[in-house]
């Protein structure tokens, strides 16, 4: 069996300028949480993360990124040799149209920014995955969480989604603990939490991992 593991982590930065920048509130703690957990089993982690307040974990090779372009990068390097692909990340979904090499100043300014759509990691992964990966995505959504999960379980081709309500106050994004729900393309269902996002990446790994 391959016991190599690739994982991504933490926001996406898609830079307006050097200076300014589209991004969202994720911390990274579920994704390193997952890597941190699947090393002490003795997988084989490769760990791609977006800007994070967090130290690498123990065991773990992490490789830092900044916009999606990168991360895609990143990961393409590693993807053929992966057993099992996470995709924690919360990668921006556009990014500005034109990105200034200097500093713009508020008179230099439009009032409205241009906006295109990042590369969608996971969908171009998922989309030259051989026979035997095991793909997993999260969802992270504010309604119709499970609807929302579940179509892109079956849009991007998973075997896996986690899907969590980060419109509760107390988990999700910036949040230490985590309430998931997590669904197979067999048709299994599971929830779990509130709990520490530790606890609840043991719990994910104990369904996911073949």
């Amino acid at each position: 069996m391959n016991r190599r593991l690739l994982i991504t982590a933490g926001p996406t930065r898609e830079h307006l300028d050097p200076v300014r920048y589209i991004s969202n509130g994720s911390s990274g703690r579920m994704g390193y949480a997952l890597a941190a957990e699947a090393a002490k089993r003795g997988w084989d982690v490769d760990l791609v993360s977006g800007p994070v307040a967090l130290e690498a974990p123990h065991g773990v090779r992490l490789t830092r990124v900044v916009s999606a372009d990168d991360m895609l990068a990143a990961c393409e390097s590693r993807f053929d040799e992966a057993g099992v692909f996470l995709s924690v990340a919360a990668v921006a979904d556009f990014k500005p149209a034109e990105k200034s090499p200097r500093k713009t100043k508020k008179a230099e300014t439009e009032e409205v920014v241009r906006l295109v759509r990042t590369v969608d990691v996971l969908k171009t992964l998922a989309a030259r995955r051989r026979p035997g990966q095991v793909m997993v995505g999260f969802a992270a959504e504010t309604h119709d969480v499970e609807a929302y999960a579940r179509r892109k379980l079956e849009e991007k081709n998973l075997d896996w989604i986690v899907a969590n309500d980060v419109s509760r106050p107390g988990i999700g994004m910036e949040a230490a603990d985590n309430t998931v729900t997590v669904i197979s393309r067999s048709g299994h269902r599971a929830s779990f939490g509130p709990a520490p996002k530790s606890e609840i990446a043991a719990r994910i790994l104990d369904l996911v991992l073949p």
